[in-house]
């Protein structure tokens, strides 16, 4: 059964937030979805607190600024959709530009996520995705999902300038929890996206206790590594069975690549295919695409030979897969 806001519900918030504009989708009736044309910060907020399942939230061309929340969770048949243009701006002061808490089965798509601590951080929601947005200028990290947020997707967007606290905690994508095996924020899709340049971690950051993650198509800036946190590659990989395919990732401090066990069990199964790496002007270490600091027996990572790479010292540390 799909669940609607009511149409006298909807009226009522028009009129208690001076002009939210409703209009239903579909046959007029009393369960019909809403679409929510908003264009202030105030009606943002209004509109993300009433949505329901199958609702549709457009924001207009102009700048809201502070922080915003969703709690609302949606199902897999009935989402719910923020959307906007590159021009809907949603501006932070400092925490959060926009926090899906709970939130599942959202989808937000084109609009763009500036200031604050964080971008966009999904909190212990399944199947949000994240499409086409835009994200920069953050004291931290871009876009994170955390405390087990499943089965989401970042895909088509673009992420840079983060980080710019100093601290190296500027990753473009964040996936999990360091330090612990609790989050487990499983099956995270990382697809299509262009991320740096100036992100002060690395471009993708996969924490133990994750599994699943998918990290396919993307381009890799790595201009910004500050080499804090020991952030010196494109993508570092804790979590387990994770695949890295058919990215091209340039300007590094050292590596392409990177696999690491933080805990015991954890950063096993990724395989690589396909992605082209440029090393040019590294003057890290070890200067690998990909660099597996954790093969074993019972801890395997599989390079495929579709791997290519330019300058630095070779492929990998590993033997590669025909």
């Amino acid at each position: 059964m799909r669940i609607r806001i009511p149409l006298t519900s909807l009226l009522a918030t028009v009129l208690a937030t001076g002009g939210l504009a409703l209009t239903a989708t579909g046959p007029a009736s009393a369960s019909a979805a809403a679409t929510v044309e908003v264009a202030t910060s105030a009606q943002l907020r209004t509109a993300l607190a009433a949505a329901r399942p199958g609702d549709t939230i457009h924001l207009a061309d102009g700048t809201y600024t502070g922080n915003f929340k969703a709690t609302v969770p949606a199902t897999a048949a009935a989402r719910i959709t923020l959307t906007g243009s590159r021009s809907a701006v949603l501006t932070a002061g400092g925490g959060y530009g926009l926090h899906l808490n709970g939130a599942s089965y959202w989808t937000v798509g084109g609009l763009t996520v500036t200031g604050g601590q964080k971008g966009i951080v999904i909190d212990a929601a399944e199947g949000v995705v994240v499409d086409g947005v835009t994200v920069h200028g953050l004291d931290m990290e871009g876009v994170h999902f955390r405390n087990s947020s499943t089965d989401g997707v970042i895909e088509n967007s673009r992420i840079y300038d983060t980080g710019n606290d100093g601290r190296g905690m500027g990753e473009g994508v964040y996936v999990g929890t360091a330090n612990t095996l609790s989050d487990r924020s499983d099956r995270v899709r990382v697809l299509n996206n262009t991320i740096g340049p100036d992100v002060g971690g690395e471009n993708v950051d996969i924490k133990e206790g994750t599994t699943g993650a998918r990290i396919i198509g993307n381009t890799f800036d790595g201009s910004g590594l500050t080499g804090a946190n020991y952030d010196d590659s494109w993508v570092d990989v804790k979590g387990n069975d994770v695949l890295v395919q058919d990215n091209t990732g340039t300007a590094t401090t050292n590596d392409g690549y990177q696999t690491h066990t933080q805990q015991p069990g954890w950063g096993c199964g990724t395989v690589f295919k396909g992605n082209k790496s440029t090393l040019t002007g590294a003057t890290g270490a070890n200067r690998l695409a990909i660099d597996v600091t954790n093969y074993s027996a019972t801890c395997r990572t599989t390079v495929y030979s579709s791997n290519t790479v330019t300058d630095g010292n070779g492929l990998t540390n590993v033997q590669v897969t025909p």
